[in-house]
């Protein structure tokens, strides 16, 4: 075994029998672990509010490297994030970037998914409610650019020719992004693209910031999200906190105060 000792943020955590708890980190050094933190239910627990969700911290663990649960042997927390329990909008796209992670970071050791969730995390939790979607879905975004795995927008995802920027695309989610019309042509898939739509997401990608629209808008980026998402998902089965999120903006609860 080896000892690592890792800047890492608290994806998800479960009850594990009478008096343990079994944890998602996503580390800086060693990708996203399922560790073991025993005796974390005890009421004298030297772990207690350490390892609440999407709290920040140094973990400690004990790597077995023939296994995959790992052993925590502690957890010296930097950064609650109590903010983001404190709204609907906050928390069920905190917890929607937090899915992304746990299922396609599994092999990043880079320390780039890290900081990329972490930083979107710290953004939506100052966030107004209004202004969650946009920012929750950009860092999303730019989680899937590190992951190595973001769509084609100025070349065709088939035939990379280049495309117009000001002009609506086809969007083909199993291709890999946007087509031009001569690929667009040769299958049925894929869902129009309009052209503003594209911008934002390339500056989503970027890095910079992109204002959303009207609620229509919105729930359109949230679906763009997640079917791309699906589509490069292994094992198929679907985004539950996505499906969640989407459904809690189609609602259109009154805005929480922040």
């Amino acid at each position: 075994m080896r000892l690592l000792e890792s800047d890492s943020l608290v994806l998800h955590s479960f009850d594990y029998r009478e008096t343990s708890r079994i944890v998602r980190i996503a580390t800086r050094d060693a990708g996203v672990l399922s560790v073991i933190a025993r005796g974390a239910r005890r009421p004298k627990s030297p772990f207690g509010s350490a390892i609440d969700l999407f709290t920040s911290g140094v973990a400690h663990v004990r790597v077995n490297p023939a296994r995959d649960l790992h052993t925590l042997t502690g957890f010296d927390a930097t950064r609650s994030r109590s903010e983001l329990a404190g709204s609907l909008a906050r928390f069920t796209a905190a917890s929607a970037v937090a899915e992304l992670c746990l299922r396609f970071a599994n092999e990043d050791d880079s320390g780039r998914v890290h900081d990329a969730a972490t930083s979107v995390l710290d953004a939506i939790g100052v966030a107004t409610p209004d202004d969650v979607p946009a920012i929750a879905l950009a860092g999303a975004w730019r989680v899937v650019a590190e992951l190595g795995f973001a769509p084609s927008l100025d070349q065709c995802a088939t035939c990379h020719a280049d495309l117009v920027a000001d002009e609506p695309v086809t969007f083909d989610h199993r291709a890999g992004g946007a087509l031009c019309a001569r690929c667009a042509r040769l299958g049925p898939r894929g869902r129009l693209f309009p052209a503003e739509a594209r911008e934002t997401l390339r500056a989503w990608l970027d890095g910079t910031e992109s204002a959303l629209g009207d609620s229509s808008t919105r729930r359109a980026h949230q679906r763009l999200l997640r079917e791309f998402l699906e589509e490069h998902l292994a094992d198929g089965k679907p985004l539950r906190a996505f499906a969640t999120w989407e459904a809690q903006s189609f609602s259109h609860a009154p805005a929480e105060h922040a």
